[in-house]
């Protein structure tokens, strides 16, 4: 090959790669199995709509002592620090107000994760978000989760806001 040819095509290695990649566009919503469980998303208006109460714990995908990076399943990557969440049958990705309710802690997060897979468990949040909601040395705490939004960019939908009650 010449050094015209192998140069172009280095040049457009990154282009081919990202076109081919397993992204996402708008939202996933696609079924899914963990554990011989089947999983079914809502569906972004059912999920605009989703309110519940159960137990959030939290969890951490990065690897070696929190130095290393995890990655969730669309794909991004996620350190200790930073703040989301990982539910089961949410469109991802959305942004959820999740609310503490043994203090009325609350914070906005991103659900760009799929679990926590233990039974009665409703939502999985980082280490950092779980600090700031006051339930890290604890571990597990009775939560409201919301959604507030679904989708990114042009994609985004947000949900209607009530003004009494939840």
């Amino acid at each position: 090959m010449h050094i015209v040819t192998r140069l172009l095509m280095l040049a457009l290695l990154p282009l081919i790669l990202v076109s081919c990649g397993g992204g996402y566009k708008g939202y996933m919503t696609r079924s899914y199995t963990v554990r011989g469980a089947h999983y079914q998303p809502l569906s972004v208006g059912q999920a605009l709509g989703y309110k519940e109460v159960g137990i959030g714990s939290w969890y951490n995908e990065s690897k070696f002592f929190g130095l290393k990076r995890g990655n969730t399943s669309l794909g991004e990557k996620v350190m200790a620090w930073d703040i989301s969440a990982a539910h089961k049958t949410l469109p991802l990705p959305c942004v959820v107000k999740v609310t503490n309710l043994s203090n009325g802690k609350s914070l906005k997060m991103r659900v760009n994760d799929r679990g926590p897979f233990i039974p009665g468990r409703i939502i999985d949040v980082t280490p950092r978000a779980a600090g700031k909601l006051g339930f890290k040395k604890k571990g597990l705490t009775r939560v409201r989760v919301e959604v507030l939004s679904v989708g990114d960019g042009k994609y985004k939908r947000k949900a209607r806001r009530r003004w009494f009650g939840w």
